[in-house]
């Protein structure tokens, strides 16, 4: 039998990183990471975990003060700021199942590979990133929490390759992770104008779905759960594209963007879609 859930959102902030920006509020300048707890009567699932060792380490006290049993983590997608935790969280809960689709085990391959770590993460946050560990592969789209369904929507091409939000139907919860962004300009950086077609198909689905409430995996901590950041990522997609056919180059266009599309966080990553979609060298790529 099934017991009624609960959940609860965590964030922590950190420094955007792109951090080049020709002008930009410097108040807008920082992004916040969500990771959710979901839990029932006696055991609980976590979706998602944080980039640094700090930040990890909070986590894991946050988690251990709902005095349930960590049964499995889940992470969304590969990217390492949401996905740097795994080992903080094993050593933590190590009765707990890490999981993962394989999509999103081979992504964070990528962003774990001491190349990457080096050259990105490494230069970013010195000295802050944890030793990398990597989740078990899922072979099936559901898995269990109390006898409640937790089921696994694939969205493909999000703002990476094999994105993935996880849908709680008996809460009516969808933790979106970065396929839906809460007051947070949403990184585009390993975006085309066909992969956001993509993107704007897979929001549609996650719509369709009716959710109550839908967690994004980047937020303003202040700001509530709404299902209306769907369609709000869906429109600023939209203006992406509608704003470079007419913008003369990529400062251009970022002044229009931040114009129709005030109040966002991670001003950063309105400047590395700028000059993504401007055809101008972008340093690096973030997630």
């Amino acid at each position: 039998m099934s017991n009624e859930l609960h959940y609860e959102v965590m964030t922590v902030r950190r420094e955007g990183v792109t951090r080049d920006l020709p002008e930009g509020d410097v108040e807008l300048r920082w992004v916040a990471n969500s990771a959710t707890l979901i839990w029932g009567e006696r055991d609980a699932v976590l979706v998602d975990t944080f980039t640094t060792v700090e930040q990890n380490e909070r986590l894991v006290e946050w988690v251990r003060g709902h005095d349930r049993k960590l049964t499995a983590v889940y992470l969304t997608h590969g990217h390492g700021d949401h996905g740097f935790g795994i080992g903080a969280l094993r050593a933590a809960f190590p009765e707990a199942r890490i999981l993962a689709t394989e999509g999103t085990v081979a992504q964070l391959r990528i962003q774990a590979s001491p190349e990457y770590v080096a050259g990105f993460w490494d230069k970013l946050f010195p000295g802050q990133i944890p030793a990398i560990e990597f989740p078990e592969t899922l072979d099936s789209d559901t898995f269990e929490l109390e006898g409640n369904e937790l089921r696994i929507i694939e969205t493909g091409q999000t703002d990476t390759e094999s994105t993935t939000s996880l849908w709680v139907p008996g809460l009516g919860l969808l933790v979106a992770g970065d396929v839906v962004y809460n007051a947070t300009y949403p990184y585009l950086a390993e975006t085309t104008s066909a992969t956001r077609q993509n993107w704007i198909h897979a929001l549609e689905q996650l719509k369709a779905l009716s959710p109550a409430v839908v967690v994004s995996g980047h937020k303003q901590p202040q700001n509530g759960d709404s299902p209306a950041d769907i369609d709000a990522t869906i429109d600023y997609l939209r203006a992406v594209d509608e704003i470079a056919a007419t913008s003369a180059d990529a400062l251009d266009f970022y002044r229009t963007l931040l114009a129709k599309q005030p109040g966002r966080t991670n001003v950063g990553s309105a400047w590395g879609t700028a000059k993504l979609v401007m055809g101008a060298p972008v340093a690096g790529r973030s997630a």
